[in-house]
């Protein structure tokens, strides 16, 4: 059983950079894989970002693709979303998710476990 807790949401301004983690508990990340997935108000949810069980493979939003990157640092058992470049339509909460022996998926459904959120605001 994983226990996951995003922090590093809050206020920025578009263009700058930040940082969000996913600490996990109960279990470390080296067998899981993780995502970051984000939702406004009256959006479905959509997939961000996606590091498989192995952490070796990726896959990008297209809207992300080359500004937000994901990592894990399995001495901290942590997973970041390094966010950089950022726009105002970045604005959403972020949710970091997993799922054991879990390869590269963009659908919300298949990952059992999940973050309570952190929100990010950009602003002009």
């Amino acid at each position: 059983q994983v226990t996951l807790v995003e922090s590093g949401g809050g206020l920025v301004l578009a263009g700058g950079s930040l940082r969000l983690s996913c600490a996990a508990s109960g279990r470390t990340f080296s067998s899981y894989a993780t995502a970051w997935f984000r939702q406004v108000p009256g959006k479905e949810r959509e997939i961000v970002a996606v590091l498989d069980w192995s952490g070796r493979s990726t896959l990008y939003a297209d809207s992300v693709k080359g500004r937000f990157t994901i990592s894990r640092d399995n001495a901290k058992n942590t997973v970041y979303l390094q966010m950089n470049s950022v726009k105002p339509e970045d604005t959403a909460v972020y949710y970091c998710a997993s799922r054991h022996l879990g390869g590269i998926a963009t659908v919300s459904s298949v990952y059992p476990y999940w973050g309570q959120g952190t929100q990010v605001t950009v602003s002009s």
